[in-house]
């Protein structure tokens, strides 16, 4: 418990003092409910995130006398999880988004990206959902499950901070209950790969995947933000439940 709240504190303070220079130095909004989720407002938020999330684990691995992978990222086949989790995180998005397309939930406008502009957001995308990935895997599925693995056990600890995944997203604008819901189970998933690889690898590369094809790649929204140059168009239709409506397939 005591390790929990250090690495809580540490993380919070962490992230207070970030925050507070950015607002002096920067002046970054936050993107209203429909308004575009640009490549460098990602790039500036997500990567100083992982910076937190990654110092306050330094700290706890110094303290714990532990390597700072020891809390996720080490385990055999690190680069072949990765690879399969990239591969399964766009082909689990495709079919979601076929599935709404073949039952009449979901409408292609046509590809809006052409020429330079397709591979320029392709990577910039594809390095802001790497960390978000590495970020929102390593924040609550990294030190925080492998100490309360020792002490409450890894699926108390996982269904514990599935909740809190699913909570945090309520912060999203544009989010609905059916999407907070399914944010928690999909950390329930996220945690099933941790005990079955021992890594968190397959689900960072599955999670950066997912939210690259459903943001950038199909152009849908992600908790009812939308990508700045996504490639191709598309409109939800039919029943919110089903069709997601302007929180998206998710």
């Amino acid at each position: 418990g005591w390790g929990v709240l250090l690495f809580v504190l540490v993380l919070v303070a962490l992230a207070f003092l970030v925050q507070t220079a950015v607002h002096y130095l920067v002046h970054p909004k936050r993107p209203s409910r429909g308004a575009a989720f640009t490549p460098k407002l990602g790039l500036i938020s997500e990567g100083l995130q992982v910076f937190c999330v990654f110092v306050a684990t330094a700290v706890m691995a110094l303290i714990e006398k532990r390597s700072v992978l020891a809390y996720g990222y080490q385990g055999t086949a690190r680069a072949a999880r990765f690879f399969f989790g990239l591969v399964w995180g766009f082909v689990a998005i495709s079919a979601l988004v076929l599935t709404l397309w073949k039952a009449g939930l979901l409408g292609f406008d046509g590809q809006l990206l052409h020429g330079e502009l397709v591979w320029r957001y392709a990577a910039e995308w594809g390095v802001v959902f790497l960390l978000v990935g590495l970020f929102e895997e390593s924040l609550l599925r990294g030190y925080l499950q492998f100490t309360l693995t020792r002490g409450i056990g890894f699926w108390w600890g996982a269904l514990l901070l599935s909740f809190v995944f699913g909570f945090g997203h309520g912060s999203n604008p544009g989010e609905s209950p059916v999407g907070l819901f399914a944010a928690g189970a999909i950390g329930l998933v996220f945690c099933l790969s941790l005990w079955y690889t021992g890594s968190l690898w397959w689900a960072v590369g599955f999670h950066a995947a997912w939210d690259w094809g459903e943001s950038y790649f199909y152009g849908t929204s992600d908790s009812g933000m939308v990508a700045q140059g996504h490639l191709l168009g598309e409109h939800p239709a039919g029943k919110l439940l089903w069709s997601g409506g302007a929180t998206g397939p998710e």
